[in-house]
């Protein structure tokens, strides 16, 4: 947070505009409820104006926001996965990921990063259990639809799919609950999302959706950090937003940090490029089926407007962690089919002893 704090003081920073709008003395709190921008101007209105609380009191607030979102992350890797895996050397899957600076720098400041990661970490830890943790799951969900409702849509498909494909045997009515209310929510805020991209009038939502991204991703490739991705092919688009910035083209020293964090993604990556993890994936677990729909459709659905690298840092953080956990399953899940592979070896080993004292 003081990392971001300085670099707000130095830099243009949205984190300025999200302190001094809700102080228009023209507008009411009610004047900013809403979805969007708008609602972190809704959020802030009562501690800015109502507790009089300084620019500095606002990033703290927001940056505790951050650390919640992180512990909900922890509790949502470590319930799922108890076994621990070391990567590059005797360092910690889990401690890698929680400590990555990229995360905790878009995460700790006044503005959207911080409550949308929060929610959807409740979202994810919630959804293991949703009977006994309803409430951390409506305030989750509430959170991502008011913030970003697109994103609401990718993290209801990707529970529906999961629920729906996933290994476990989950009763048939907690299934229904859980589609239902999905589906549900789905249907209510339809207008909404898809007002975020001026489409909810649209006669034709494919066009329409393709001219949007067109016109998106031409006034982002303008900025000194653009990238003009319009003629990129779909895996090159997916890399760039996924793993990009790279030391080649970093923009600055933020840039070059970042892409020593990009580069620690794409050696993560390159774990799952084996001939089982596809048969792994069909036979994964709700958990693990959510946070593949989820990162696939908000990255296929983000590359399409986005040209800016300085953007892509910032709005990838929301959804690297549920690669992080799909990789984090699939290399805990080989370790624990080798411990019973070996334990299953060793037995027969010892049956083997017995029968031959025996004999003797």
């Amino acid at each position: 947070m003081g990392v971001y704090y300085i670099y707000a003081l130095l830099n243009p920073s949205d984190s300025k505009l999200y302190f001094s709008r809700p102080q228009n003395p023209a507008k009411s709190w009610g004047d900013f409820y809403g979805t969007s921008t708008t609602f972190i101007d809704f959020m802030s209105y009562p501690f800015i104006n109502g507790l009089s609380f300084n620019y500095e009191m606002m990033m703290v607030l927001y940056g505790w926001l951050g650390f919640l979102g992180f512990v909900f992350a922890y509790l949502f890797f470590r319930e799922n996965i108890p076994i621990k895996i070391k990567v590059f050397k005797n360092l910690d899957f889990l401690t890698l990921i929680l400590f990555l600076p990229n995360m905790h720098f878009w995460t700790s400041s006044l503005g959207k990063g911080a409550p949308i990661f929060l929610g959807l970490m409740m979202f994810a830890y919630a959804i293991k259990d949703p009977k006994y943790r309803w409430v951390v799951l409506l305030i989750g969900s509430l959170i991502i639809y008011f913030i970003r409702p697109h994103v609401f849509f990718f993290v209801a498909m990707g529970t529906i799919l999961g629920y729906f494909s996933g290994r476990e045997k989950i009763s048939f009515w907690k299934k229904v609950l859980v589609v239902g209310v999905m589906l549900g929510g789905l249907i209510i805020v339809q207008d909404q999302i898809l007002g975020m991209a001026g489409l909810n009038n649209s006669d034709n939502l494919i066009e329409d959706f393709e001219d949007f991204s067109e016109d998106r991703a031409g006034e982002l490739s303008k900025s000194g950090s653009g990238v003009d991705m319009t003629a990129y092919p779909l895996p090159l688009k997916l890399f760039t937003f996924w793993f990009r910035p790279l030391f080649f083209d970093a923009p600055g020293i933020l840039g070059f940090i970042v892409s020593i964090e990009n580069l620690i993604y794409l050696l993560l990556f390159f774990k799952i490029f084996r001939k089982d993890f596809f048969k792994f994936l069909k036979k994964s677990p709700v958990a693990v089926k959510m946070s593949t729909v989820v990162f696939l459709t908000s990255s296929f659905a983000m590359v399409f407007v986005m040209s800016n690298l300085g953007i892509m840092m910032r709005q990838k953080s929301m959804v690297m962690y549920f690669l992080f956990f799909v990789i984090y399953y699939f290399l805990a899940q080989k370790k624990y089919n080798k411990i019973m592979r070996w334990r299953k070896r060793r037995a027969q080993m010892l049956r083997q002893n017995d029968l031959a004292i025996n004999m003797k």
